[in-house]
């Protein structure tokens, strides 16, 4: 609906058709677009912690105590002149003055949350090119066995996550996922898959879905151990990498990331355990539970592309109504 979504576009689209969201629109000054709080705007929050985990790193905190300082932080020098006493998000991300910010990031790679090998051919000339920005202070041994402590910190947080998924698809195969696919309101794309049912990881009909057809996170409209799932990998799995990333350790560990995800690991096997229980009972009891209607409904949700494609196009989805393929990147 507009009043939820109208805030995702001021992040997901301003810095791809304006200068302005960095620069400022009414002082337009590369200064102002050297600072870090510059990138504060947008990439902050639970699911992609970039400024909280710099803003209390080493770096961040040096940046804060010093940023007042000219001869510690000129930023009226070009970027590619900068020599700072600490590092601000440009002077990584951009490093140069290039604005090709993906090219010193990993967005979700299988350098970050994905369980992959991170050793593996594909990642080392990323990882190379992360390790020359990091040698600028410090050794590049150093920058490497930051890099392997974070891969550790990943691969930990990897098997939880895992382990985390495993419990709730086991009891969606065995019938008791509440609410199963065919009882839920359609996603976005006007489909009735498992949401936690990515790509061709879950295969067979107990998921809903064609062999391969991709689920989505909900963040709504979905059973609590679904939830549950969401958030271990896409609030806690994030503090623990972005915090390593940027050498903000606290948030890895007791803040709420490792923590974190012990915790909901264990609400994801009570959750699991109260569901059997209950449905013992009610075999029992003869009980023949109905979803309520509010499934069916979702709430809020009338509004989104989904309802809106099972009304009028009957039996597609949305990419079935796409014209070309990639037309959904740029529509």
């Amino acid at each position: 609906p507009p009043g939820d979504t109208a805030g995702c576009t001021f992040c997901h689209t301003s810095s791809e058709e304006r200068c302005s969201t960095c620069h400022q629109r009414h002082q337009f000054n590369p200064v102002v677009a050297r600072k870090s709080e510059q990138c504060k705007a947008c990439h902050w929050g639970k699911d992609h912690r970039d400024w909280e985990a710099y803003d209390i790193s080493i770096h961040g905190v040096v940046y804060q105590t010093n940023k007042w300082d000219p001869t510690q932080f000129d930023l009226t020098k070009k970027l590619s002149d900068a020599d700072y006493v600490g590092p601000t998000c440009q002077y990584c991300h951009l490093r140069g003055g290039h604005h090709n910010v993906q090219r010193l990031s990993t967005v979700y790679t299988s350098m970050g949350m994905s369980n992959a090998d991170r050793g593996a051919p594909l990642w080392k000339e990323k990882r190379d090119t992360w390790v020359s920005v990091c040698d600028d202070c410090h050794s590049p041994r150093f920058a490497r066995e930051n890099l392997q402590a974070m891969d550790e910190a990943c691969k930990d947080a990897g098997l939880k996550y895992t382990e985390t998924f495993k419990i709730a698809e086991n009891l969606q195969l065995d019938g008791m996922g509440e609410p199963m696919p065919k009882d839920l309101h359609p996603d976005w794309a006007g489909e009735h898959v498992w949401s936690l049912k990515i790509g061709a990881y879950h295969d067979g009909p107990g998921y809903g879905g064609a062999q391969g057809q991709s689920g989505e996170f909900r963040m709504s409209n979905c059973s609590d151990i679904e939830r549950i799932c969401f958030e271990s990998v896409g609030y806690w799995m994030t503090y623990i990498f972005k915090g390593m990333a940027h050498g903000s350790w606290n948030d890895a560990t007791y803040c709420d990331g490792s923590f974190g995800m012990d915790r909901w690991l264990v609400k994801a096997k009570v959750a699991s355990e109260q569901a059997r229980r209950f449905t013992a009972l009610e075999k029992k009891a003869g009980i023949n539970w109905v979803p309520s209607e509010f499934w069916r409904k979702g709430d809020w949700m009338n509004e989104l592309s989904g309802a809106k494609i099972v009304k009028e196009f009957p039996g597609k989805n949305i990419f079935d109504l796409c014209p070309e393929p990639g037309w959904l990147d740029t529509h």
